[in-house]
C-alpha cells in the first residue's frame, strides 16, 4: 500500500469539509488506487495540528495555537498540499506563499482559493513545470461545475472558440429573485445574506470580480492564454434597477451575469457583464444558485454543463476530484530504477 501524505492549508468551512470528505473516502482510495491517504497536517492563520503518522477526525476539533505558515506544512512531510485559505486576487492572499512553497520542492498542489492563481498564475505554472509538480484547480474554477475538466479532458483535441459562463451562484440567485419575485437589489441581497449564501461583503460577487477570476483561470490554465484582470471589461449587477427589470420582462428575455471569452485571429478577448437570453436558450433556465457553462469548439460544436451543489461540500468534492487525478498520475509514473524516463 502506497502511503500518500496530505496537508490542508486554510481550515475554515471549506477546509474542514475537505478533511471530512477525505476521511470518508479513504477506503475508496485504498481500493481504487492502492493509496493509504493520511492527513498529516491542517492549519489556519494562527492554529493547526500535525502528526506524521496521520490525524484522525476527532483530533481536528481542537487545533493548537501554533506558528502556522508554509514552514508548518513543510515540516509535516506532506506529499500533496490542499490550499483552501482566503482568496484575494489583488495580493495573492495567504495562499500564494503555501503554493509557492509546495511547488518549489516538487510537492503537488490542489488549489481551492482563486486569488493566488489570478495574481501569480504564470509564475506558479512555470514553477510547477520546472519541478515536475502537479498543480490542480478544479475547486477554484467554479468548483462543482466542471470547467477546466471539460476543456482538458472532454473536449481534448478541439479548438475552443468561445466560452459563456454563469459562474457565480450569488448573482444568479439575485437576478432570479429580482426578475421573478419583484424584489429590489438591496432586498434580494439581504435575503441571500440571511440565508447564508451571500457574503457579508458581497462586492466581489455582485461587482463581477468572482466571475472574472474564474474566467481568467479557465483562459490561462485551460487554454494556455495569458490574461490578467486588467485585460477584462468587468461589470456587475449592483447597478440593476427596477426599470431594467421592467424592460427585460417586456422584451421577454432573461438576464444573467456572464463571463464570456472569444478566441479569434490569434487573440483572446474576455469580459464580464449582463447578457440577456430568450426563453428558448438553455442558459435562460439556469435558475437560483445554479451555475452553467457553454463551450463552443471547432469540431464538437456546443457543449453545455449545468450544475449546483451544497456548499462547502461541493467545493470540497471538486478538490478531491483533483486528488484522484493526482493519484492516477502518480500511479502512471515509472518507478525509479525501472528504466523509464525520470
Amino acid at each position: 500500500m502506497n502511503v500518500v501524505r496530505v496537508a490542508i492549508a486554510g481550515f475554515g468551512g471549506v477546509g474542514r469539509a475537505t478533511a471530512s470528505l477525505l476521511f470518508a473516502r479513504r477506503e475508496r482510495y485504498r481500493d481504487v488506487y492502492g493509496a493509504d491517504i493520511r492527513l498529516v497536517a491542517v492549519c489556519g492563520s494562527r492554529s493547526g495540528i500535525a502528526d506524521p503518522n496521520g490525524l484522525e477526525p476527532e483530533r481536528l476539533d481542537a487545533l493548537e495555537r501554533v506558528r502556522s505558515g508554509p514552514e508548518f506544512i513543510e515540516a509535516s512531510g506532506a506529499d500533496i498540499v490542499i490550499e483552501a485559505g482566503p482568496s484575494d486576487f489583488r495580493t495573492g492572499g495567504p495562499g500564494l506563499a503555501y503554493i509557492r512553497s509546495a511547488l518549489s520542492v516538487g510537492r503537488d498542489a490542489i488549489v481551492i482559493s482563486k486569488g493566488a492563481l489570478v495574481h501569480s498564475g504564470p509564475e506558479l505554472r512555470a514553477l510547477a513545470r520546472s519541478t515536475g509538480a502537479l498543480l490542480k484547480l478544479s475547486g477554484a474554477a467554479a468548483a462543482a461545475l466542471p470547467t477546466i475538466d471539460l476543456i482538458e479532458h472532454s473536449l481534448k483535441g478541439c479548438e475552443v472558440l468561445e466560452i459563456e459562463g454563469i459562474l457565480n451562484a450569488t448573482t444568479n440567485y439575485l437576478l432570479d429573485a429580482m426578475m421573478n419575485e419583484n424584489l429590489g437589489f438591496a432586498e434580494a441581497l439581504a435575503r441571500a445574506q440571511a440565508g447564508g449564501f451571500a457574503e457579508a461583503d458581497p462586492r466581489n460577487d455582485t461587482e463581477g470580480w468572482d466571475t472574472a477570476s474564474k474566467l481568467v483561470l479557465m483562459a490561462n490554465f485551460g487554454l494556455d492564454a495569458e490574461l490578467t484582470m486588467g485585460d477584462l471589461a468587468v461589470e456587475g449587477i449592483q447597478s440593476v434597477r427596477a426599470h431594467d427589470i421592467l424592460t427585460w420582462r417586456k422584451e421577454r428575455v432573461v438576464p444573467k451575469l456572464v463571463g464570456s471569452l472569444v478566441r479569434a485571429d490569434g487573440a483572446t478577448r474576455a469580459a464580464v457583464g449582463i447578457r440577456t437570453y430568450p426563453p428558448g436558450d438553455p442558459l435562460a433556465h439556469v435558475s437560483g444558485k445554479n451555475k452553467a457553462i457553454r463551450i463552443t469548439t471547432d469540431a464538437m460544436g456546443e457543449t453545455i454543463a449545468i450544475g449546483s451543489g451544497t456548499e462547502p461540500l461541493a467545493t470540497a468534492a471538486a478538490a478531491l476530484k483533483d486528488l484522484e487525478h493526482i493519484l492516477t498520475a502518480r500511479a502512471a509514473r515509472p518507478a525509479r530504477g525501472s528504466g523509464g524516463a525520470e
